[in-house]
C-alpha cells in the first residue's frame, strides 16, 4: 500500500472483473445491501456490451421510431408517412450448412428479420394526411401506443373566433389509439382547423392515464382519459373556462355589449396571481401603489399578450414565464421567469420530478439525471463554472422546459453511474445528431481508461462526402445489448447498422 507524502494511506482501488463468469460467481459469495439488488444486478451491464456491428445491414427502407419502454415493440413508419409498422425484437439465431468462418457471420444471419419479427403494417394516414414521424407516446401497463396524423399546414389562415393571430392553422389533426400487440384501432380523436407543436412530442403530455393536448390555436388545454377498455374520453378543458361550469355561470350571469369580450379564464388566473403576488410586495399603502403602477399596470397589456408555448430559446428581448397550474383548484399556484434562480433550484434538486418518469415502468425509473446521480451533477457543475454569464447559464438550462414526455432513453448504456461517453455526441435524449467520423466510445466510471465497446453510426469503411449535411439517430433498447444507429445524408440512402453481443 502506498504511503503518500502528509497524509493517510491510500487505500487500493478494486476493479470489478471484466470476466462474465467471474462475476457471476462472485454474485453467488456476496450479497447486496439492503435495497441495492437491482442496481447490483445493472452492474452487470459492465461486462454485457454490444460487441459487434452489422453495418449497413439489409433492411427495410423505413423510418425507425423508437423501442418501446418495455423493449417488446420496435415501431417504424413508411417512408410516405403513411403506414405503421410495428416489429418485435428477436435474439440473432443461425445455423450453418457449411463451413463457417467463427470470426464472421454468415450472410443469411446479416439481415434486418435476423434480429426482428414483423408484427404487421397497418395504413394510419388517409391519402392527404400524413404520420407525424416525431410523435409517439407508449402507455406501458396496456401496450397502447398513441399516434398522431395530420394535413399539410396553413399560414394563410382567416380570422376565426378564439383563435390567436400569428399561430397557423391545421386542417384536421387526428389521434390514435392503437393496441400494439396486434395494431388494432381502439379510438381516435380529431382536432380541426388547429395547430398542435407535435414536433418531438411537444404539444402532448401522458401521465399515467391522463393525455394533455396543448392547442396553441385556442391556447386550450384539452386533458384526455385513457380508459382501460381503449376510450379516450375528454375530463376537463382548461383555456377560456377552467371550472366546468364557467360558461354556464357567465351566460346566466353576466350580460356584455355587442362585441365586448372576456379574457380568457386562464390569462385571469394569471393576471390576478401577478396582481397579489406584487401588491404583497410592498407592506407601504402609499408605496404600494406606485409600486403596482410600475411592476403591473405598466406591463399589463404584456402579461395580456402571453401565450402559452414551447420555450425553444431565450433572449433579453423575449422573456419566458414559467407557471404551476393547480387543476384542482384552478389557482395559478407560482409564476417563475426563465432567469429565475429559484426555479434554477428546484430543477437542480428535483429535476425528475420536471420529467416525471413513469413510476410503474421498470427500466424507467433508472434514468440518469443530477437528482439521481452524482456523476451527472458534478458534470452539470462543471459546464456551470463554464459558462460566461451565471443567468445566461439558467436560461439555457431553463429553455428545456417543460420537457417533452418520453424522451429519454433508459438503456443502461445511458447510465452515468456505469458508463461515460461524450454527450455532444450520444446521449439518452431523443434527438438527432451531426455524424461523426470516429467511433463514439463508452468507458465505464470505475475504468475510465478502457473502452468497454464503441458505436459508429454510417458505412464500416469511413468514405463519405464530408460536404454532405449527415445527421445520425440511435435506438438503444431498454435492457438488450442492442442497438440501431441510423445515418441520413442528403440524396443519398439511409444506412442502418446494427450493435449487439455476439
Amino acid at each position: 500500500m502506498q504511503q503518500p507524502q502528509g497524509g493517510r494511506p491510500r487505500a487500493p482501488r478494486f476493479f470489478r472483473s471484466g470476466n462474465l463468469a467471474s462475476r457471476v460467481f462472485e454474485r453467488q459469495l456476496m450479497s447486496p445491501r439492503p435495497g441495492a439488488n437491482v442496481n447490483t444486478i445493472r452492474q452487470f451491464y459492465e461486462n454485457l456490451v454490444p460487441s459487434y456491428t452489422i453495418y449497413d445491414i439489409d433492411c427495410p427502407d423505413y423510418s425507425f421510431r423508437k423501442f418501446t419502454d418495455d423493449g417488446k415493440y420496435l415501431v417504424a413508419f413508411s417512408r410516405n408517412h403513411q403506414d405503421l409498422i410495428v416489429y418485435r425484437p428477436i435474439w440473432l439465431t443461425y445455423s450453418c450448412n457449411e463451413k463457417c468462418n467463427p470470426h464472421d457471420l454468415p450472410p443469411k444471419a446479416k439481415k434486418f428479420d435476423s434480429f426482428f419479427k414483423e408484427l404487421y403494417s397497418m395504413p394510419l394516414a388517409s391519402s392527404n394526411e400524413y404520420i407525424c414521424k416525431d410523435f409517439f407516446l407508449y402507455m406501458e401497463c396496456h401496450q397502447f401506443g398513441l399516434f398522431a396524423t395530420s394535413t399539410a399546414q396553413s399560414n394563410d389562415t382567416s380570422a376565426t373566433e378564439g383563435a390567436i393571430n400569428g399561430v397557423p392553422s391545421i386542417e384536421k389533426i387526428t389521434f390514435y389509439l392503437v393496441r400494439l400487440e396486434d395494431g388494432v384501432i381502439l379510438d381516435e380523436k380529431a382536432f380541426c382547423n388547429d395547430f398542435i407543436n407535435l414536433a418531438h412530442s411537444i404539444g402532448a403530455y401522458l401521465y399515467e392515464d391522463l393525455l394533455c393536448i396543448v392547442s396553441l390555436r385556442y391556447q386550450t388545454i384539452h386533458i384526455l382519459q385513457i380508459r382501460d377498455s381503449g376510450n379516450l374520453v375528454e375530463v376537463r378543458k382548461i383555456g377560456a373556462f377552467c371550472r366546468e361550469d364557467d360558461e354556464l355561470f357567465l351566460h346566466s350571469h353576466v350580460q356584455t355589449s355587442r362585441g365586448g369580450s372576456f379574457l380568457p379564464g386562464i390569462k385571469q388566473r394569471l393576471l390576478s396571481y401577478i396582481f397579489r403576488k406584487t401588491w404583497t410586495e410592498v407592506p407601504d399603502q402609499t408605496l404600494r401603489v406606485q409600486h403596482l403602477k410600475k411592476k403591473f399596470y405598466f406591463h399589463f397589456q404584456d402579461y395580456v399578450d402571453l401565450i402559452i408555448w414551447k420555450v425553444s430559446r431565450s433572449t433579453d428581448q423575449n422573456l419566458a414565464f414559467f407557471a404551476v397550474y393547480n387543476m384542482e383548484t384552478t389557482d395559478i399556484v407560482s409564476l417563475y421567469q426563465n432567469s429565475s434562480e429559484e426555479l434554477y433550484s428546484l430543477f437542480q434538486h428535483f429535476y425528475d420530478h420536471f420529467h416525471a418518469n413513469p413510476q410503474n415502468s421498470s427500466h424507467g425509473k433508472f434514468i440518469s439525471s443530477h437528482s439521481n446521480n452524482f456523476h451527472a451533477l458534478d458534470q452539470l457543475h462543471i459546464i456551470k463554472n463554464k459558462a460566461s454569464s451565471s443567468s445566461q447559464f439558467v436560461k439555457k438550462m431553463m429553455a428545456s422546459l417543460p420537457y417533452t414526455c418520453q424522451s429519454q432513453s433508459p438503456s443502461p448504456y445511458f447510465d452515468l453511474s456505469l458508463f461515460r461517453y461524450d454527450e455532444k455526441l450520444i446521449s439518452a435524449i431523443d434527438r438527432h445528431r451531426h455524424c461523426t467520423e470516429h467511433p463514439i466510445k463508452f468507458m465505464p466510471v470505475r475504468q475510465p481508461n478502457v473502452v468497454k465497446f464503441k458505436i459508429k453510426p454510417g458505412s464500416d469503411s469511413g468514405t463519405s462526402d464530408n460536404r454532405a449535411k449527415r445527421i445520425s439517430s440511435f435506438l438503444f433498447h431498454p435492457f438488450f445489448p442492442l442497438a440501431l444507429s441510423i445515418q441520413q445524408t442528403y440524396m443519398q440512402p439511409t444506412v442502418v447498422n446494427i450493435h449487439f453481443r455476439r
